[in-house]
């Protein structure tokens, strides 16, 4: 008799159909939900990997490379001026940013594979892994790791993690030139093996809580609404496809009171839930950026909060020429990147009392084009590359690195190039005092037309007698 029952029960076409819609669904879900995670753990780890090697990229550009030869390669090398001072400034480095465990340089030896330390501020390994030492001239077999060696011919990071004496980790690398352009030697960021779980652990939890939200939300309905599923279903298959290809801002639409719409509704919130997560991840990609800004211009003392200021203007200035606010919130962005090349620039040329030199202005003129570089392997916006390259050039055309003129100029470089000159005059160099607004301002006025746009320097003087 059961059986009978059973029988007749799955030869009804409304069971049929509430259990294949359940079933799909479940498939559907499952799908989905698994191309969401493999998205999100490879966007989050390559993001990983690409902050290490940007991170190695910017300190190999503080590590000065004449100095780094110099420490001598035996135990008393750790004693020497030169090895203290660059370990002083690795330190730095490893203290701004905090999940990096160990910062070291090495450089190549005679044996193929075998690299050896230079400056390692961590000199011993840790508590379980007594007597490994990385003092200036210890061997390191570096044969295992490819990714390593081939930092001596461009900043790179480890495709996995890798294990090695001093433990499990992920590490990424920048080669150190000196000023002729040659490497001498490369250096290291690592992390732990453990840091990066973490980073995936938050990715699984919301992964099988999603799936089974999806399972519970798939019986129910199926039971429910079997017999009006086709057309919403549909929609929430396409909805699944385009967050399976990273289109987070679609939403399905499902008109209705009944579970189909609060199916839809949920989606949609696990949409809006997985978009700001993407987006903090990315508000957190720009604040490493912003310090490293902020390293900018800590290094010259005359210009502290100088991309700050910048950035201020620059905003006045957008809002008054009727940017869209994307528009206004990316050229604000910009601006606290847009000196971010003068890390390649020497103290010693930044803090200069004395007139600058030809010499110095050619290194100084490279900053534009030395930011392009360090924010080009990152950044995919290609209106704030622009921004930072052509930041330095005029109107006129005879600005720099590339002399173009007008229209040629994006117009964020263009706003950016009358806020950083108006905050450059009013600023107190090492060289001169500050100029007073008013004398800006003429200056402004005086060079609108040749050095900047003249629409622009009407908006900024517009911000400026509002600002009064």
């Amino acid at each position: 008799m059961k059986k009978i029952r059973l029988h007749f029960m799955f030869k009804s076409f409304k069971v049929r159909v509430t259990m294949a819609l359940i079933l799909s669904m479940l498939f559907v879900g499952a799908l989905s939900n698994f191309c969401v995670y493999k998205f999100t753990l490879g966007a989050q780890f390559s993001q990983l990997r690409d902050k290490l090697k940007m991170i190695a990229q910017t300190a190999a550009l503080m590590v000065d490379a004449d100095k780094l030869v110099q420490v001598p390669l035996n135990r008393n090398g750790a004693t020497s001026p030169q090895y203290i001072a660059i370990a002083e400034r690795l330190k730095a480095v490893k203290e701004a940013n905090r999940p990096i465990r160990f910062i070291y340089t090495m450089a190549k030896t005679d044996q193929q594979g075998i690299l050896q330390f230079i400056v390692d501020p961590d000199l011993v390994g840790t508590q379980k892994k007594k007597g490994i030492t990385a003092y200036p001239g210890d061997k390191y077999n570096a044969a295992r790791f490819p990714d390593l060696l081939n930092a001596f011919n461009g900043a790179t990071s480890d495709s996995k993690l890798s294990l090695d004496e001093w433990g499990a980790g992920l590490s990424g690398y920048a080669p150190i030139k000196d000023k002729d352009g040659k490497v001498v030697a490369i250096l290291g960021v690592d992390i732990t093996a453990a840091d990066v779980y973490n980073t995936q652990k938050s990715v699984r939890l919301r992964a099988i809580f999603v799936l089974l939200l999806g399972v519970v939300l798939s019986v129910i309905l199926g039971i429910l609404v079997s017999n009006r599923i086709t057309g919403p279903l549909k929609k929430l298959l396409d909805g699944t496809r385009h967050i399976s290809m990273g289109n987070l801002d679609y939403k399905v639409d499902v008109s209705g009171d009944d579970e189909i719409s609060e199916l839809a509704d949920s989606f949609n919130k696990m949409i809006v839930s997985l978009y700001d997560s993407r987006r903090r991840i990315h508000n957190y990609f720009y604040s490493v950026i912003q310090s490293f800004a902020r390293i900018v211009d800590a290094r010259d003392k005359y210009t502290q909060g100088h991309s700050e200021r910048v950035a201020e203007y620059s905003e006045k200035i957008s809002r008054k020429l009727g940017f869209k606010q994307e528009d206004t919130e990316l050229l604000k962005e910009t601006a606290l990147l847009h000196d971010i090349g003068k890390l390649g620039v020497q103290e010693s040329i930044l803090n200069k009392k004395e007139k600058l030199t030809e010499q110095d202005w050619e290194i100084i003129r490279k900053h534009p084009t030395i930011g392009e570089d360090i924010l080009s392997p990152v950044l995919t916006q290609k209106e704030m590359l622009a921004a930072v390259r052509q930041h330095h050039e005029r109107f006129d055309g005879k600005g720099y690195p590339n002399h173009i003129s007008g229209k040629d100029i994006h117009i964020f470089a263009q706003v950016l190039s009358v806020a950083d000159s108006y905050d450059a005059m009013t600023s107190s160099r090492a060289y001169r005092p500050a100029l007073s607004k008013e004398k800006a301002i003429e200056e402004i006025k005086k060079n609108s037309g040749t050095q900047f746009n003249p629409k622009i320097v009407d908006a900024f003087l517009q911000v400026l007698s509002e600002e009064k």
